[in-house]
C-alpha cells in the first residue's frame, strides 16, 4: 500500500507503535536534544570568560545570539518541544549530520553563522565533537531523570496510602503460581513501594553524578593548554560543568562510560520495579481472580465486555525492553577503544534517549495505575478460602507436627486435599482435642510480621525529591 503522505507526516518515530511514551518523551525529543548541544556550546564560551582567556564580549555575544529566551531548555513542562530550539533548523541539522557521523559537526558552521564575527572563534574553542554531545546528552539525562524522579516520589507516596488502607485485609500469597500461605494485600502494595523507593535511591545518587565532558581531541586537554595555559585547562572543565549544573569530572571519560552505563542500569532497575508492580496488578486482574482493577480500563475491538488492565500492558512492555538497552549501553562501553571510539559511542545515544523515554513513559503510567488502582475485597476473601484451609498448611505442620508427628499431619492435609473437611478432620484425630481448630484454621492469624512491615514503611524517612537533585 503507497502512501501520499507529506515529508512533514513521516517521522520514523511519533509513538504510534510506543503508546507507553506517548505524551511523555517532550524531555528526551531531538528538539529537546539539540537545545542541549545549543546549551553545552554557549557554556564552554562562556567557561573560557570564567577562567579569563575568552574576552567577557564575546561570550555576552554568543549567550545573546544561542540562547534567547525562547530557545532555552524549558522550565515549565506544558511547553512544547517545537520550542526547545529556535536557533538551528533541526531537519538541516539532522540531515547533515550523516556525513560527519554526528551532528556536533554541522552545528558548529550553523552557530558560528548566528554571532558576531568578533565572537565566532570562542564558538566551540578546542573542543572535539565528542565533549558537546556527551554533555548534552548528561543535560538530557538530568532533565528527564528528574521528572522520572518526581513520578516516582508521587508513586511510593500513593502505594503508603494503599498499603496503610489495605493493612489487615489477609489475601492469598502464591508462590510458582500457587497458594502458597497468607499474606496481606497492604503487604505487597508495601514491597511495590520499597523497590520503587530504592529504584529511586539509585537513580537519584547517579544524576548528582553525571559530570560534563571536555577533553579535546584525544582526551588530553591539549588543546585548551594550548590556548590557555595548564592553569586554564585544569580550571575550565569544573567551571563548564558548574555553569551547566553538572558534576565536574576527575578526568575526561570519553572512552571509560561509566556515567552511561551508571545511568542504564539506574533506569533498568526503575522499570523494573515499575514492571514488577504491573505484573502483579495484571496478573490479579484476570478474570477468574479479579482481586485487583485498574481505575479506567481499555476496551477491545472485539469483545466489548472486555476491560483490560492497560496501563499494566504498557509499563510491562517497558519492562521488557529495558533490560536489553542496558545490555547494550555495556557493551558499547565495553567495545569504547582507543581514544576515542570507533561506533560503539555512536550506539549509546539512541539507546540511553530509548532508555530514558521508557522511564518517562513507565514511571507517568505508574503513578495513573496505582493512584486509580482498586480492590475486591470479596474477590481476595473468595480466593483466599478456595484451598478451604488449606492456605495454612504450613502453620498445620509447625503446630501440630510436634504433636502428632508430621505424617499424620500430611495424611489430614491429604485427605482434605481431596475433598475432606479439613476443621472436622483435626477435630477428629486423636490426640488434638484441646486444639481450637477453627483459630488455627484462620489465615488473618498466620500473616507473620506483614502489619508492621507495612507500618514501618510509613514510618520511613522521605527519599531525596526531584528539588534536592541539580
Amino acid at each position: 500500500m503507497h502512501s501520499d503522505a507529506h515529508d512533514g507526516d513521516t517521522a520514523v518515530d511519533a509513538g504510534l507503535l510506543s503508546p507507553i511514551t506517548v505524551g511523555h518523551d517532550r524531555l528526551v525529543s531531538d528538539a529537546a536534544f539539540a537545545a542541549c548541544l545549543v546549551t553545552a556550546e554557549a557554556a564552554l564560551a562562556r567557561a573560557w570568560a570564567e577562567v579569563g582567556i575568552a574576552p567577557v564580549a564575546a561570550a555576552d555575544a554568543i549567550a545573546e545570539a544561542l540562547l534567547p529566551a525562547e530557545a532555552a531548555r524549558p522550565e515549565e513542562p506544558d511547553e512544547g518541544a517545537e520550542g526547545l530550539s529556535t536557533v538551528v533548523e533541526l531537519a538541516a541539522l539532522t540531515r547533515e549530520a550523516v556525513a560527519g557521523g554526528n551532528p556536533v559537526i554541522p552545528l558548529v558552521g550553523m552557530l558560528r553563522g548566528l554571532v558576531p564575527e568578533h565572537a565566532r572563534a570562542w564558538v566551540h574553542r578546542g573542543a572535539t565533537s565528542q565533549d558537546i554531545m556527551d554533555t548534552a546528552l548528561m543535560l538530557m539525562s538530568v532533565d528527564a531523570g528528574v521528572q522520572v524522579l518526581t513520578d516516582l516520589a508521587e508513586i511510593v507516596d500513593a502505594l503508603a496510602v494503599f498499603a496503610r488502607e489495605h493493612r489487615d485485609e489477609t489475601a492469598a500469597a502464591r508462590t510458582l503460581t500457587q497458594h502458597a500461605v497468607p499474606t496481606t494485600v497492604g503487604l505487597r502494595a508495601a514491597n511495590w513501594a520499597r523497590a520503587v523507593e530504592r529504584a529511586t535511591m539509585r537513580l537519584d545518587d547517579i544524576l548528582v553524578e553525571l559530570p560534563a565532558q571536555l577533553g579535546g581531541a584525544g582526551g588530553t586537554l591539549a588543546s585548551f593548554a594550548q590556548l590557555g595555559g595548564e592553569r586554564a585547562a585544569r580550571a575550565l572543565p569544573g567551571v563548564f560543568a558548574e555553569l551547566l549544573g553538572l558534576a565536574v569530572p576527575d578526568a575526561p571519560w570519553h572512552t571509560q562510560r561509566w556515567p552511561v552505563t551508571e545511568l542504564g542500569d539506574a533506569l533498568v532497575q526503575t522499570i523494573d520495579a515499575l514492571g514488577k508492580l504491573a505484573t502483579d496488578v495484571a496478573t490479579l486482574s484476570r478474570t477468574e481472580i479479579g482481586e485487583f482493577a485498574e481505575g479506567t480500563g481499555g476496551g477491545s475491538s472485539a469483545m466489548p465486555q472486555k476491560r483490560n488492565p492497560t496501563g499494566s500492558v504498557l509499563i510491562r512492555s517497558a519492562a521488557i525492553r529495558a533490560p536489553q538497552l542496558g545490555a547494550t549501553l555495556h557493551a558499547a562501553a565495553a567495545l569504547a577503544a582507543d581514544e576515542r571510539p570507533d561506533g560503539a559511542w555512536h550506539a549509546e545515544w539512541q539507546t540511553l534517549r530509548e532508555l530514558l523515554r521508557l522511564a518517562l513513559g513507565a514511571a507517568a503510567h505508574a503513578g495513573t495505575l496505582v493512584r486509580g488502582l482498586r480492590v475486591d475485597r470479596e474477590a481476595v476473601r473468595r480466593n483466599l478460602g478456595i484451598t478451604r484451609g488449606l492456605i495454612v498448611a504450613e502453620r498445620l505442620n509447625l503446630e501440630l507436627g510436634p504433636i502428632i508427628g508430621s505424617d499424620r499431619v500430611k495424611r489430614i492435609v491429604a485427605e482434605a486435599g481431596s475433598g475432606g473437611d479439613l476443621e472436622a478432620l483435626i477435630r477428629a484425630e486423636p490426640g488434638l482435642g484441646e486444639i481450637d481448630a477453627a483459630a488455627l484454621l484462620d489465615p488473618a492469624d498466620y500473616t507473620g510480621l506483614a502489619a508492621q512491615f507495612v507500618d514501618e514503611l510509613a514510618d520511613d524517612d522521605p527519599e531525596p525529591t526531584a528539588e534536592e537533585t541539580p
